[in-house]
């Protein structure tokens, strides 16, 4: 028999990683001293032990790599070139991703936007109690400058979103000049330029006064949902997740609290911008869960941070640059659970404007079954040349 710390260095894997694979059920000592409590091993389990050291070297998730050490050879061969055909597929798409997060970070000017001109974005939001609650407690909101989801939670988290993205609204008005109001249109909205109108184009806030505003007005938002779960004893518990974007003319400032998430499609390619902040996507980063077992878990809608007066909220804070025909999706986890990254692509690809995309998820969310309540706000960026305001109405 070998101590741990002989096994350890036998198999290369410190005494820490075996302690964890041990809880895991990866790799258990073949006896624990019932006096000492040291672990023994087998000489035997040296070659599992490799094997699982060789995985993570690969970058295998623990939970993957558990399937593939119970699997028979040939099987286990198939699991790991499947892993490394992911894996390479992955790649491709963070290289994407990475030419994205490096044209934000170094602040270059957008290449792809000649100098002096104007953007517009156009955007659109809906909300849908689903199929099985008795109850819709998501909120969704677009206007010119704010784009938003909440799912609140509680016996008050209809009020909880609703206040969260209100506290919000004070955020419209951040310009020292009136902005131009929006151009309505069925099925669209668009804000155009303020040259349309004639005027000059105000100033945007500089990068660390919109990310601290949007710091601030979360703290308002938390104080609101706080007020709401703090009014009587049924109404403890009640909060909600928060998602939202500010728009600055050139720029989205992102502020992102729960499990509610935002996606950029950019270049034909869907990238989740936002971080989940949820028990299972913690197991996930650990490499104790797959994403696809991360579905089924009993656990999946437990989260580590939401707006629920209990406990400051740190968001995330982020500044995106944008180009013409990024397309923004904010949405809540009662789209997310049922239609998959794929689907959510396919709709924001061929959309024609926000509003189809909007109606068209939701529908698909209900087709899956309309567990929860569904949340949508797409946005498109557009080059506000040629951009005029469509023929009135009638009342």
């Amino acid at each position: 028999m070998l101590t741990i710390g002989e096994f350890a260095r036998a198999s290369r894997l410190s005494p820490k990683a075996l302690r964890l694979y041990d809880e895991l059920g990866l790799l258990t000592p073949a006896r624990v001293d019932p006096v000492s409590g040291y672990r023994l091993y087998e000489p035997g389990q040296l070659e599992r032990a490799r094997l699982v050291a060789w995985l993570r070297r690969l970058g295998m998730p623990l939970a993957r790599i558990r399937v593939v050490c119970d699997l028979p050879p040939a099987a286990a061969a198939a699991e790991v070139a499947a892993f490394q055909s992911q894996a390479e597929a992955d790649l491709a798409s963070r290289r994407d991703l990475a030419a994205f997060l490096t044209s934000y970070l170094s602040a270059k000017e957008n290449v792809m936007t000649a100098p002096g001109a104007a953007l517009a974005i156009r955007y659109a939001a809906a909300s849908d109690i689903g199929r099985s609650r008795p109850v819709n407690q998501d909120s969704a909101y677009a206007s010119g400058r704010l784009l938003a989801v909440a799912d609140g939670m509680g016996s008050a988290g209809d009020r909880a979103s609703a206040a969260a993205i209100e506290a919000l609204k004070s955020l419209e008005a951040l310009e020292p000049d009136p902005a131009p109001q929006p151009i309505v249109a069925a099925r669209q909205v668009v804000t155009p330029p303020p040259e349309a109108d004639g005027g000059p184009r105000p100033e945007a806030a500089g990068p660390g006064e919109l990310l601290s505003t949007l710091a601030r007005a979360v703290e308002q938002a938390e104080a609101a949902v706080q007020d709401i779960a703090a009014a009587g004893p049924g109404q403890s518990g009640s909060g909600t997740t928060l998602t939202a974007m500010l728009w600055s003319g050139s720029q989205l400032a992102l502020v992102h609290v729960g499990d509610t998430r935002a996606y950029l499609m950019r270049g034909g390619e869907l990238f989740q911008i936002t971080h989940d902040h949820t028990v299972v996507q913690s197991l996930i980063d650990q490499g104790r869960l797959t994403p696809e077992e991360a579905l089924s878990h009993p656990e999946r809608s437990l989260l580590l941070h939401a707006l629920d007066g209990t406990q400051a909220a740190v968001p995330d804070l982020s500044l995106h640059d944008v180009r013409p025909g990024d397309r923004y999706l904010l949405c809540s986890d009662g789209l997310t659970t049922v239609v998959p990254a794929s689907g959510i692509h396919r709709v924001l690809r061929g959309a024609d404007e926000p509003a189809a995309a909007v109606q068209e998820l939701i529908s698909l969310a209900n087709s899956a079954g309309g567990p929860d309540n569904i949340a949508c706000v797409a946005a498109e960026i557009v080059e506000a040349a040629g951009i005029t305001a469509p023929p009135a109405s009638p009342a």
